[in-house]
């Protein structure tokens, strides 16, 4: 659904976007990570045609980047500072957008009435927009982005600011457009937490380039050795364990000092794999042991580091 091959976005000397190439499938959820200035905006302004590239080349949906109205047609755009027309009701700005994709009046009206609905906004269609909270303007935007029953969905922060209860409807609204829409879905989000539980793939930029792209747990497999762990062993046992642990590298190790037998690891090199290796050719019971997951903000720390924090977007 989305094919990108050595894309590049320059303005003047600066290269807002550098040899980018990746993949993204039907019914995926991608999420689209990086620190502010890294070029995530750029490349969304790119894949929908609002700005065209310096270099490479991409395709969405399979249509080519040189047919902006086709691709126009088939994605759907949620900026992260979108406008809502304070004067109208719900149901008049969806049917407005239904309406410039070609809908027919009745057709429009029934495009409303359904994304309304969909987005849980039914009840209050009716009402001026200027009255909705902050996470109903953002279920309108969906709804919107949605007019056009696109291929592919392009999502600029859409949870931010939203309160616990409206942020967790937003995720399962974004899981119902890929699994019943079958659409694609770019998230662009610093929510690092919400990338770990929706998203199938991830693709990280820093400077312009993408420094890691591909399954969720691949990218951080690829980037970090887990943490550290815990390993609980017989009180009477801890010196000969402390005494073996010493002799692994790359390996820091603190006896609790309030549950006897319990051995925090942490990694400075090796795998904590290497100490459970090590107790257990040396005799030591090992009663328990608990391995720290490296997370997704692991990798995401270890890939832009350095990076600074100039505004993301064209300059």
């Amino acid at each position: 659904m989305l094919e990108l091959e050595a894309l590049g976005k320059r303005y003047g000397r600066l290269d807002a976007l550098r040899d980018v190439s990746f993949a993204a499938y039907e019914a995926e959820i991608v999420g689209l990570l990086g620190p502010n200035g890294a070029g995530k905006t750029t490349m969304i302004r790119l894949l929908t045609t609002m700005l065209a590239p310096t270099s490479g080349r991409f395709s969405v949906a399979g249509v080519p980047g040189n047919r902006p109205a086709e691709i126009r047609r088939r994605v759907g755009v949620l900026p992260e500072s979108a406008g809502y027309p304070a004067g109208r009701t719900g149901a008049d700005h969806l049917r407005f957008h239904a309406r410039l994709y070609g809908s027919s009046r009745r057709r429009a009206a029934e495009v409303a009435d359904t994304l309304l609905a969909e987005v849980g906004l039914a009840d209050v269609a009716d009402a001026l927009v200027s009255t909705y909270s902050r996470g109903m303007r953002q279920r309108l935007g969906i709804a919107r982005a949605l007019v056009n029953d696109p291929a592919v969905v392009f999502l600029d922060e859409p949870t931010l600011g939203l309160d616990p209860a409206g942020h967790a409807r937003l995720l399962a609204m974004l899981r119902d457009i890929a699994e019943r829409r079958r659409a694609t879905v770019v998230l662009s989000t610093h929510a690092l937490a919400d990338v770990e539980e929706i998203c199938e793939r991830v693709v990280i930029l820093d400077r312009g380039r993408v420094v890691a792209a591909g399954p969720v747990a691949e990218v951080v497999d690829r980037a970090v050795v887990p943490g550290g762990a815990r390993v609980t062993v017989p009180a009477q046992a801890v010196p000969a364990a402390l005494e073996t642990l010493a002799g692994v590298d790359g390996l820091s190790v603190v006896a609790s000092p309030q549950r006897p037998g319990l051995l925090e690891l942490t990694s400075t090199g090796a795998a904590p794999d290497a100490a459970l290796h090590a107790l257990v050719a040396s005799g030591v019971p090992v009663l328990g042991w608990e391995v720290e997951r490296a997370r997704l903000g692991d990798a995401f720390r270890v890939m832009t580091a350095g990076t600074s924090t100039t505004a993301d977007g064209a300059p």
